[in-house]
């Protein structure tokens, strides 16, 4: 997508302060006449992140803040959906790794989140885990802290906490952990969330296979490559179940089935089975059922995501390991009719 900067103008009348950084304001996004910026990098860096996806909508929010009363339902409902573009797009830019990127949507959420639900409301603890996991990216680990303290004592205050907010916050503490070196204490927090996410998603999930990936690094790290094997080897059987239901799911129907993945879903699990897949090729003791495993997984995966030419790279991989395994009748079939589907759709 083709980026262009809208012509600035300076701010009049009531001292403005910076989308970003909060420090005085000289220029204005002259679209939407509500956001001020400090600079022109500042101004640029919002709009790759956020702004451009929401400028318009802070035109109208603004529009119906004259009337408070009668427009209220209809502010209120549009700030919400400002709320969920701008978490969209921080957790996207998040599973790319993008972490600067992060920063202006995740802040963005923060605050109007703080507008609509308070200042200590459970709605903010996702905002704060998004900022710390971008500053834990960017090496900026006291940030990182910060926003997680205001997390944890934001749950703190909020009895009855859903599951899923414990285990998304136990992960960030652990990446945060184990990104300072505190390793027993990080294994602490991904056991507790691995343990939150089973009781809400299911101990064979996805979600919570997750957990145990990120475990598995910690134990690396501490010179434990057993104990990693045996946890990547979860993570690789779930992925591979969930992703072989969803692909059954196509051949029942012949069309997409409903649970698809996002664009940060899908880069976020192609990262984590590409990690897998190149560490069993790594392996001093190679074990390729493993192997199998993971390149048919990536294979549906991006099947799932209509990306046929990657299914079909994947797909051939998985033909090329399985001819030195026996008795994989049934794994055989499910790959040849994956790279049937992929080439009928390339053809």
């Amino acid at each position: 997508m083709s980026f262009t900067i809208y012509p600035l103008a300076n701010a009049k009348g009531v001292k403005k302060l910076c989308e970003l950084c909060q420090k005085p304001a000289r220029l204005k996004c002259t679209q939407c006449l509500v956001t001020f910026y400090c600079d022109p990098d500042h101004q640029l860096t919002d709009w790759i992140s956020i702004h451009e996806k929401v400028c318009p909508l802070l035109v109208s929010i603004h529009a119906l803040q004259s009337d408070h009363d009668h427009h209220q339902k209809e502010r209120v409902k549009k700030q919400e959906y400002l709320i969920e573009i701008a978490h969209l797009e921080a957790q996207r830019w998040v599973s790319k790794k993008r972490f600067q990127d992060v920063l202006p949507a995740a802040l963005l959420f923060l605050r109007w989140a703080m507008q609509v639900y308070g200042t200590c409301a459970v709605e903010l603890v996702p905002a704060y885990l998004l900022l710390a996991q971008a500053n834990i990216g960017l090496g900026s680990l006291s940030l990182a802290h910060e926003y997680l303290s205001k997390a944890e004592w934001t749950v703190m205050r909020t009895p009855g906490c859903s599951h899923t907010v414990l285990h998304q916050l136990h992960r960030t503490l652990g990446r945060l952990h184990a990104a300072m070196g505190k390793y027993t204490s990080a294994l602490t927090h991904f056991a507790n969330d691995v343990y939150y996410a089973s009781e809400m998603y299911g101990l064979d999930s996805t979600v919570t296979s997750g957990g145990y990936f990120l475990m598995a690094d910690v134990f690396l790290k501490q010179n434990k490559p057993e104990v990693a094997l045996s946890l990547y080897a979860e993570v690789a059987s779930s992925w591979h179940s969930h992703l072989c239901k969803l692909t059954d799911d196509i051949s029942r129907s012949g069309t997409q089935p409903e649970e698809c993945f996002d664009e940060a879903q899908c880069v976020e699990a192609d990262q984590m089975l590409r990690c897998l897949l190149e560490f069993e090729e790594q392996c001093v003791k190679p074990r390729p059922d493993q192997s199998v495993l993971l390149a048919h997984s990536l294979a549906m995966l991006w099947l799932l995501c209509n990306n046929h030419t990657k299914a079909l790279e994947y797909g051939k991989k998985a033909e090329v390991l399985i001819q030195g395994l026996s008795e994989q009748n049934r794994l055989r079939e499910s790959i040849h009719k994956l790279l049937q589907h992929a080439e009928k759709h390339l053809a």
